[in-house]
């Protein structure tokens, strides 16, 4: 598979969002994520705005679904979405439930092993129950908490091989990468490369990144797309 960049709209402000997608699109970026922020905020009219303005563009919602999978996966695909989250710490039906839905409104299934006891055992079980995707994740609490401490802060780096070889769908890499760890990720196996906070939104205030984000963004596409994935050879 092929690099995709993906930008995550990790805003609270519609305008902004579509302002920061644009830009993004014009860069080079592949995919648009509709953020849990800018959901929580804006709704699934954040969404229906995304989608009325980029109409051809793969928009994932971030909802981080974890019950009444069905319905929430219908209202957003509905609402434009063409891939939807859902958490692998969700009991399994739900995640079936999402699954379902995925297929009856053509929408892909983004699975998310964050907490998991074992990342990639929760990986293996979220491409079990049909999701198409796994997002491999460290949460934004637990880095700044851990950081806090005074402890190495966790990176979904230290195990993304053994992911990326444990499962036969793409990875995702989320979670306090550098802009030099993620344009790497698909030399770890992952082809979908999200680029959010803090790599392009500033990490505390949620809002766009200051600088000349257009060109730092056709940078990072460019040297992303030049990549092949390098898949782990598996026994």
């Amino acid at each position: 598979m092929k690099p995709i960049v993906q930008i995550s709209l990790d805003l609270t402000n519609i305008d902004e969002a579509l302002e920061t997608a644009a830009l993004a699109m014009r860069a080079g970026v592949d995919w648009l994520e509709a953020g849990t922020p800018l959901i929580l905020a804006e709704g699934l009219h954040g969404v229906r705005k995304l989608r009325e303005a980029f109409p051809g563009v793969p928009i994932v919602a971030d909802l981080k679904t974890m019950d009444g999978g069905y319905l929430e996966a219908e209202m957003m695909a509905k609402a434009g979405a063409t891939h939807v989250v859902v958490m692998a710490r969700a009991h399994a039906e739900t995640i079936k439930c999402v699954v379902k839905a995925g297929k009856d409104f053509g929408v892909k299934v983004m699975g998310d092993n964050m907490i998991c006891p074992d990342m990639i055992e929760g990986a293996k079980f979220l491409e079990d129950l049909g999701c198409d995707y796994v997002i491999h994740h460290i949460g934004y609490d637990e880095r700044r908490g851990i950081a806090a401490a005074g402890l190495r802060m966790p990176s979904p780096l230290d195990q993304l091989r053994e992911v990326v070889a444990a499962v036969n769908i793409p990875v995702q890499a989320v979670g306090g990468l550098s802009l030099e760890q993620a344009i790497k990720c698909p030399q770890y196996g992952a082809p979908l490369v999200v680029l959010g906070a803090p790599l392009t939104i500033d990490a505390d205030s949620f809002k766009t990144a200051d600088g000349n984000l257009e060109a730092s963004l056709r940078m990072i596409c460019e040297a992303i797309h030049a990549q092949q994935t390098v898949l782990p050879i598996r026994a």
